[in-house]
C-alpha cells in the first residue's frame, strides 16, 4: 500500500488529492513514458474518477504517451459529449474504446472445480479470463486503474481487479462471472468484501497477471452535513490490502441501515447517468434489502430509453423480462440464446423483486406496453416529477416515503 488516507470527518479536496497522487507516483520510483489509465465511464460520473484522471494527465500525460481506456464492460462507448462532461480538458484523441466482444485475449482459465466450490455446487463450468489486448500488447510502463469503491451487486464491492476483469474484460468472462454471482444470490453478496466472484478475480490476478503491474487509485465518497458528495477516502496501491482497507471503510460510509423495512421507496435516476435498465436497475439492487414484503419501489427515470446498452442484451431483456430466479433458470435450461448470454440471464434475475414488493417504473422514453411486457408497473414520468418535486426532496425519510437521489452511491438495508 502506497497511500492510505481516510476519515469520517475529513474532506479530501482536489488539492489534497493532487498532493497524495504526486507522492504515490514518486514512491513508485520510476519515470513513466508510456501510460495507460483505466477509469470508469459516465455511469460513474460522481465517482471523482474524471478529476483524478485529469490530475494524472496534468502530471505525467502531456509529455509522455498517455492513453485512456474507459472500463465500460458491456456499456455503450463514451460519446464526445460524455467525454467533455466527465473528462474536460483532456484531448479526445487520447481515449480508446473497449470492445468486449471482439478486442480481448484469453490469458487463462479459472477451473471448474473452484467455480463448483464457490457456487456451492450449483455451477460446474470454468471461467475463461479475457482482457483487452492492449493490456498485454501496449508496452506500458505504468497502468493505472481509477475508480470508486462502493457496494456492488456482483462483486460485493466495486473496483480493484473488477475494473480489469469486467471493465475491460471479454464476453466469456463477463457472461460466466455474472451468472455465478446471480446464482449465489445478491443479498449474500452486496456490501461484502470477500465474495465468490471476488475470489475468482483474486485467483485470476495471482495466476494470470503476474507480469502486469497495475496501480490502483480508489476513492470512497460520502456526504457532508449539507448532503454534498465529497471524497472521504483515497487509497493508492498495487495490492489486495489496499482494496480491502478501502472496502472496510466503504462499509461504514456507504451502507445505510434503516430501523425497519420500508413500505415505499422513491428513487430518482439522473438522465445523464441512467439511460438503460441495465444501469437503472441499481434502484432495485441497492434497495431490495431495505424494502418490506408487500412494499413498493417507485423509480423516476426521465432518461430511460433502452433496456440493455448492448443491442443483443437489449433484445434478450425485452424478450424474456424480469420474472424471477426460477423462471429465468428454466428459460436458461430451455434456450440456447440465454445460455450463450449468461450475463443477460444474470441481469434478469437481479432485476426482479422475486414477488416480494411492487416495482413501478416511470421511464422518459419507454412506453407503458414496453415496461409492462418486461414485468414492471408503469407510471407517467411527468406526473411523478410533479408529484414528488424531486429538486426539493432530501435523501432519507420524507413523510410517507423514503427518498434516494442516486442508488449507485450506496446500499440500503435493515438492521
Amino acid at each position: 500500500m502506497l497511500i492510505n488516507h481516510y476519515g469520517y470527518d475529513i474532506e479530501i479536496d482536489l488539492d489534497l488529492q493532487k498532493n497524495l497522487i504526486s507522492k504515490a507516483l514518486s514512491l513508485c520510483g520510476e519515470k513513466f513514458k508510456n501510460v495507460l489509465v483505466l477509469p470508469p465511464d459516465i455511469t460513474r460520473l460522481h465517482s471523482g474518477a474524471g478529476e483524478i484522471t485529469k490530475i494524472l494527465y496534468d502530471m505525467i500525460g502531456k509529455d509522455n504517451t498517455f492513453h485512456i481506456m474507459p472500463t465500460i464492460g458491456t456499456h455503450e462507448p463514451l460519446s464526445d459529449e460524455h467525454i467533455n462532461i466527465m473528462y474536460p480538458g483532456i484531448p479526445k484523441e487520447l481515449f480508446l474504446v473497449h470492445d468486449w466482444r471482439n478486442d480481448t485475449k484469453e490469458i487463462g482459465v479459472v477451473p471448474s472445480d473452484l467455480i463448483k466450490k464457490l457456487s456451492e455446487g450449483r455451477l460446474d463450468y470454468d471461467i475463461p479470463i479475457q482482457v483487452n489486448k492492449i493490456l498485454l500488447e501496449g508496452d506500458y510502463d505504468l497502468i493505472v486503474s481509477v475508480g470508486q469503491v462502493v457496494p456492488h451487486e456482483n462483486t460485493g464491492m466495486a473496483n480493484y481487479n473488477k475494473n480489469i476483469f469486467i471493465g475491460i474484460g471479454g464476453e466469456k468472462t463477463i457472461n460466466r462471472s455474472h451468472f455465478l454471482a446471480a446464482v449465489y444470490g445478491m443479498e449474500r453478496i452486496m456490501g461484502r468484501i470477500n465474495t465468490p466472484l471476488r475470489e475468482v478475480f483474486y485467483y485470476a490476478e495471482q495466476n494470470f497477471l503476474k507480469n502486469i503491474k497495475i496501480l490502483y487509485i480508489m476513492v470512497v465518497k460520502g456526504r457532508d452535513d449539507n448532503g454534498k458528495l465529497i471524497t472521504r477516502g483515497l487509497f493508492i496501491g498495487y495490492d489486495k490490502e489496499t482494496f480491502e482497507t478501502a472496502g472496510r471503510f466503504c462499509q461504514k460510509i456507504n451502507i445505510t441501515r434503516v430501523e425497519k423495512p420500508l413500505k415505499k421507496v422513491v428513487v430518482y435516476l439522473d438522465p445523464l447517468e441512467y439511460q438503460s435498465h441495465w444501469l437503472g436497475n441499481k434502484s432495485i439492487y441497492r434497495t431490495r434489502m431495505a424494502i418490506a414484503d408487500g412494499g413498493e419501489l417507485i423509480v423516476i427515470a426521465p432518461g430511460l430509453r433502452m433496456y440493455g446498452e448492448d443491442p443483443e442484451i437489449d433484445r434478450l431483456i425485452r424478450k424474456y423480462g424480469y420474472h424471477g430466479t426460477d423462471e429465468i433458470l428454466r428459460e436458461v435450461s430451455e434456450n440456447q440464446e440465454l445460455r450463450d448470454n449468461l450475463v443477460s440471464a444474470a441481469h434478469l434475475i437481479h432485476g426482479s423483486s422475486e414477488g416480494r414488493f411492487k416495482i413501478t417504473y416511470a421511464p422518459g422514453h419507454l412506453s407503458k406496453e414496453e415496461t409492462e411486457n418486461v414485468g414492471y408497473n408503469w407510471a407517467d414520468v411527468n406526473e411523478l416529477m410533479d408529484q414528488y418535486h424531486i429538486t426539493k426532496l432530501k435523501d432519507g425519510y420524507n413523510d410517507d416515503f423514503y427518498y434516494i437521489s442516486n442508488p449507485a452511491l450506496g446500499l440500503w438495508m435493515t438492521g
